[in-house]
Protein backbone atom coordinates (compact mmCIF):
# COMPACT_ATOMS: atom_id res chain seq x y z
CA UNK A 1 0.00 0.00 0.00
CA UNK A 2 2.75 2.48 0.78
CA UNK A 3 6.32 3.17 -0.30
CA UNK A 4 8.68 5.76 1.16
CA UNK A 5 8.99 9.24 -0.34
CA UNK A 6 11.04 11.59 1.83
CA UNK A 7 9.73 11.22 5.38
CA UNK A 8 6.21 10.26 4.36
CA UNK A 9 5.06 7.09 2.64
CA UNK A 10 3.66 7.40 -0.85
CA UNK A 11 0.08 6.28 -0.71
CA UNK A 12 -1.40 3.92 -3.28
CA UNK A 13 -4.69 2.87 -1.68
CA UNK A 14 -6.59 -0.14 -2.93
CA UNK A 15 -10.11 0.91 -3.75
CA UNK A 16 -13.11 -1.18 -4.68
CA UNK A 17 -14.62 1.70 -6.65
CA UNK A 18 -13.46 4.84 -8.42
CA UNK A 19 -13.11 7.80 -6.04
CA UNK A 20 -15.35 10.80 -6.50
CA UNK A 21 -13.78 13.71 -8.38
CA UNK A 22 -15.06 15.94 -5.57
CA UNK A 23 -12.47 14.31 -3.24
CA UNK A 24 -10.23 17.25 -3.99
CA UNK A 25 -12.06 20.44 -4.87
CA UNK A 26 -9.97 23.02 -6.66
CA UNK A 27 -11.31 25.97 -4.69
CA UNK A 28 -9.10 26.22 -1.59
CA UNK A 29 -11.80 27.87 0.54
CA UNK A 30 -14.37 25.19 -0.31
CA UNK A 31 -11.84 22.42 0.21
CA UNK A 32 -10.68 23.79 3.56
CA UNK A 33 -14.24 24.31 4.76
CA UNK A 34 -15.21 20.79 3.75
CA UNK A 35 -12.09 19.32 5.36
CA UNK A 36 -12.79 21.17 8.62
CA UNK A 37 -16.29 19.65 8.67
CA UNK A 38 -14.94 16.15 7.98
CA UNK A 39 -12.24 16.63 10.62
CA UNK A 40 -14.85 17.67 13.18
CA UNK A 41 -17.01 14.64 12.32
CA UNK A 42 -14.06 12.25 12.66
CA UNK A 43 -12.87 13.87 15.91
CA UNK A 44 -15.37 11.88 17.95
CA UNK A 45 -14.24 13.13 21.38
CA UNK A 46 -13.67 16.75 20.23
CA UNK A 47 -10.08 16.98 21.46
CA UNK A 48 -8.71 18.54 18.25
CA UNK A 49 -6.91 15.38 17.15
CA UNK A 50 -8.07 12.43 15.09
CA UNK A 51 -6.69 9.08 16.20
CA UNK A 52 -6.48 5.93 14.10
CA UNK A 53 -9.34 4.54 16.22
CA UNK A 54 -11.53 7.56 15.40
CA UNK A 55 -10.76 7.24 11.68
CA UNK A 56 -11.53 3.51 11.75
CA UNK A 57 -14.81 4.19 13.58
CA UNK A 58 -15.81 6.88 11.05
CA UNK A 59 -14.96 4.63 8.10
CA UNK A 60 -16.95 1.75 9.63
CA UNK A 61 -19.97 4.02 10.14
CA UNK A 62 -19.71 5.04 6.49
CA UNK A 63 -19.61 1.40 5.46
CA UNK A 64 -16.00 1.74 4.31
CA UNK A 65 -14.19 -0.73 6.51
CA UNK A 66 -10.42 -0.56 6.14
CA UNK A 67 -7.65 -2.97 7.01
CA UNK A 68 -6.61 -1.76 10.46
CA UNK A 69 -2.87 -2.43 9.97
CA UNK A 70 -2.77 -0.59 6.61
CA UNK A 71 -4.79 2.29 8.01
CA UNK A 72 -2.53 2.53 11.04
CA UNK A 73 0.65 2.44 8.93
CA UNK A 74 -0.60 5.12 6.56
CA UNK A 75 -1.95 7.49 9.21
CA UNK A 76 0.96 7.02 11.63
CA UNK A 77 3.33 8.59 9.11
CA UNK A 78 1.37 11.86 9.44
CA UNK A 79 1.10 11.92 13.24
CA UNK A 80 3.91 13.99 14.77
CA UNK A 81 6.14 12.42 17.40
CA UNK A 82 4.53 12.65 20.83
CA UNK A 83 1.03 13.35 19.47
CA UNK A 84 -1.88 10.96 19.93
CA UNK A 85 -3.42 11.73 16.55
CA UNK A 86 -3.66 14.03 13.57
CA UNK A 87 -4.15 17.77 14.08
CA UNK A 88 -6.16 19.51 11.36
CA UNK A 89 -2.95 20.48 9.53
CA UNK A 90 -1.74 16.86 9.65
CA UNK A 91 -5.14 15.67 8.41
CA UNK A 92 -4.99 18.20 5.56
CA UNK A 93 -1.52 16.94 4.58
CA UNK A 94 -2.78 13.33 4.59
CA UNK A 95 -5.79 14.36 2.48
CA UNK A 96 -3.51 16.12 -0.02
CA UNK A 97 -1.26 13.04 -0.26
CA UNK A 98 -4.27 10.79 -0.84
CA UNK A 99 -5.55 13.16 -3.52
CA UNK A 100 -2.19 13.12 -5.28
CA UNK A 101 -2.06 9.32 -5.10
CA UNK A 102 -5.60 8.93 -6.44
CA UNK A 103 -5.67 11.69 -9.05
CA UNK A 104 -2.06 12.70 -9.65
CA UNK A 105 -0.60 16.10 -8.88
CA UNK A 106 -2.92 19.10 -9.17
CA UNK A 107 -3.31 20.39 -12.73
CA UNK A 108 -1.64 23.51 -14.15
CA UNK A 109 -3.19 26.87 -13.24
CA UNK A 110 -5.32 27.28 -16.40
CA UNK A 111 -6.96 23.90 -15.83
CA UNK A 112 -7.57 24.81 -12.18
CA UNK A 113 -9.69 27.81 -13.20
CA UNK A 114 -11.96 25.66 -15.38
CA UNK A 115 -12.19 22.93 -12.75
CA UNK A 116 -12.96 25.50 -10.03
CA UNK A 117 -15.83 26.82 -12.16
CA UNK A 118 -17.14 23.26 -12.60
CA UNK A 119 -16.86 22.64 -8.85
CA UNK A 120 -18.81 25.84 -8.20
CA UNK A 121 -21.53 24.82 -10.66
CA UNK A 122 -21.75 21.38 -9.03
CA UNK A 123 -22.06 22.97 -5.57
CA UNK A 124 -24.68 25.42 -6.87
CA UNK A 125 -26.76 22.54 -8.27
CA UNK A 126 -26.82 20.94 -4.80
CA UNK A 127 -28.56 24.04 -3.44
CA UNK A 128 -30.71 24.71 -6.54
CA UNK A 129 -32.96 21.72 -5.96
CA UNK A 130 -35.62 22.64 -8.55
CA UNK A 131 -33.01 23.48 -11.22
CA UNK A 132 -34.41 26.92 -12.01
CA UNK A 133 -31.02 28.64 -11.81
CA UNK A 134 -31.70 30.28 -8.46
CA UNK A 135 -31.38 29.35 -4.79
CA UNK A 136 -34.50 30.34 -2.91
CA UNK A 137 -34.75 30.70 0.86
CA UNK A 138 -36.75 27.46 1.00
CA UNK A 139 -34.09 25.57 -0.97
CA UNK A 140 -31.32 26.96 1.23
CA UNK A 141 -33.26 26.00 4.36
CA UNK A 142 -33.74 22.45 3.04
CA UNK A 143 -30.04 21.96 2.28
CA UNK A 144 -28.94 23.49 5.59
CA UNK A 145 -31.35 21.14 7.33
CA UNK A 146 -29.92 18.13 5.50
CA UNK A 147 -26.48 19.22 6.66
CA UNK A 148 -27.77 19.40 10.23
CA UNK A 149 -26.92 23.08 10.59
CA UNK A 150 -28.83 25.06 13.23
CA UNK A 151 -29.42 27.98 10.85
CA UNK A 152 -32.03 25.79 9.10
CA UNK A 153 -34.39 26.08 12.07
CA UNK A 154 -35.24 29.73 11.42
CA UNK A 155 -36.56 30.98 8.06
CA UNK A 156 -35.65 34.50 9.22
CA UNK A 157 -32.00 33.41 9.58
CA UNK A 158 -32.11 31.77 6.15
CA UNK A 159 -33.57 34.91 4.56
CA UNK A 160 -30.87 36.97 6.25
CA UNK A 161 -28.25 34.67 4.73
CA UNK A 162 -29.84 35.16 1.30
CA UNK A 163 -29.98 38.95 1.72
CA UNK A 164 -26.29 39.09 2.65
CA UNK A 165 -25.30 37.92 -0.86
CA UNK A 166 -28.34 38.95 -2.94
CA UNK A 167 -26.84 41.86 -4.91
CA UNK A 168 -29.88 42.41 -7.15
CA UNK A 169 -32.30 42.16 -4.19
CA UNK A 170 -34.66 39.69 -5.86
CA UNK A 171 -34.84 37.48 -2.77
CA UNK A 172 -32.88 34.62 -4.26
CA UNK A 173 -29.28 33.80 -5.17
CA UNK A 174 -28.21 33.34 -8.79
CA UNK A 175 -24.99 31.57 -9.82
CA UNK A 176 -22.97 34.81 -9.99
CA UNK A 177 -23.98 35.77 -6.46
CA UNK A 178 -23.29 32.24 -5.23
CA UNK A 179 -19.86 32.27 -6.86
CA UNK A 180 -18.94 35.61 -5.25
CA UNK A 181 -20.10 34.33 -1.88
CA UNK A 182 -18.11 31.09 -2.14
CA UNK A 183 -14.96 32.86 -3.32
CA UNK A 184 -15.25 35.17 -0.33
CA UNK A 185 -15.43 32.35 2.24
CA UNK A 186 -12.53 32.33 4.64
CA UNK A 187 -12.11 29.72 7.31
CA UNK A 188 -10.75 30.55 10.75
CA UNK A 189 -7.34 29.06 11.17
CA UNK A 190 -6.97 28.33 7.45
Amino acid sequence: MAGIEGNKPTIAPRLSHKPSPSFRLRNQSLNSLRLHRVFDLFDHNGDGEITVDEIALALERLGLGADRDELSATVAAYIPAGAAGLSFDDFEELHRALGDALFGSPPPEEEKVEEEENDMREAFRVFDEDGDGFISAAELQTVLGKLGLPEARSMASVREMICSVDRDRDGRVDFGEFKCMMQGITVKGA
